[in-house]
């Protein structure tokens, strides 16, 4: 699938800032065998007095921008060609669980892909006796790797309720799984912290998602939406596999990949801080656009 891909975030401030630095992670990835960004840009509006273009330790693009004058708003504009390369779903290769760990300690690297990252607490997902017990029901004798994370997936859809105003950006997993409500990025830390408890290595992945309308309805602009979901490690054989646990899918060619990370810290959108006072609001628009 070709798309083109045009994000629009917008912050008004109460009382104009007079500075700021911020991170920006809205580039769309390169990914051999299931991605290509064929162009891409990232602007901003008023544009800042200074921008530094990086690549991450996960290999994500970042842009860092730095303002030094006053200003009431700021607006982020990404555009993109991207093509999807459809991923055909294999045989399931991964090993049962008591054998993952021989296999992890197989690996002697410390790439960004590395499974090592993925294993332990990170920034925003400290262990959690509750979702382990939870992942530990969930797990049977003779389960393969790979057959466990589908089932989490499956159960966090049937047993978690998606609500926008359930949560916040900054709700920690053991409060979404205690009232079982929240959006992707709850679904995510919650599968994620659930499988890591297991020895499961388990990664969030930030992308867009294109939506379809329903049939007879058109299209919506600014309808489609940021998303998240998880990556997990199923053994030497069975490599990195996506899993969307808001939808209880395997990630597909509607699935944008934008950044890799242990948690959502590791891939905000946008990050930093401001010289400022007062409340800000935020608008955000998204457009995936298949051109095939």
């Amino acid at each position: 699938m070709l798309y083109d891909i045009s994000l629009r975030i917008t912050y008004a401030y109460e009382v104009p800032a007079s500075g700021g630095r911020h991170i920006v992670r809205v580039l769309p990835l390169s990914l051999p065998g299931r991605q290509r960004l064929i162009a891409g840009t990232v602007n901003f509006t008023p544009s800042p007095a200074e921008r530094s273009d990086t690549v991450d330790f996960f290999a994500n693009p970042a842009a860092s921008i730095v303002y030094r004058s006053a200003h009431d708003r700021l607006v982020i504009r990404m555009q993109a060609r991207v093509q999807l390369d459809a991923q055909p779903l294999s045989a399931d290769f991964s090993p049962p669980l008591e054998g993952l760990a021989a296999e992890i300690d197989e690996i002697l690297s410390v790439a960004p892909d590395a499974p090592h990252h993925f294993l332990g607490a990170s920034p925003l997902l400290p262990a959690d006796p509750t979702i382990a017990a939870y992942a530990a029901s969930i797990d049977k004798p003779g389960m393969s790797v790979r057959q466990i994370a589908e089932t989490i997936c499956e159960r966090i859809h049937r047993d978690f309720t998606y609500d926008g105003k359930a949560t916040t950006v900054d709700t920690p997993p053991h409060e979404a799984f205690k009232i079982k409500r929240g959006v992707c990025q709850d679904f995510a830390h919650v599968m994620i912290t659930a499988l890591r408890s297991l020895g499961i290595p388990a990664g969030y992945v930030s992308g867009f998602l294109r939506t379809i309308p329903p049939p007879g309805k058109e299209r919506l602009e600014g309808a489609d939406a940021m998303h998240a979901w998880v990556r997990v490690w199923c053994g030497r054989a069975g490599g990195w596999l996506e899993l969307d646990p808001t939808n209880n899918i395997f990630a597909g060619t509607d699935h944008i990949v934008v950044g890799h990370g242990r948690d959502y810290s590791d891939v905000a959108p946008v990050i930093g801080v401001l010289k400022s006072y007062g409340s800000h609001e935020t608008e955000q628009a998204v457009d995936v656009i298949p051109l095939e």
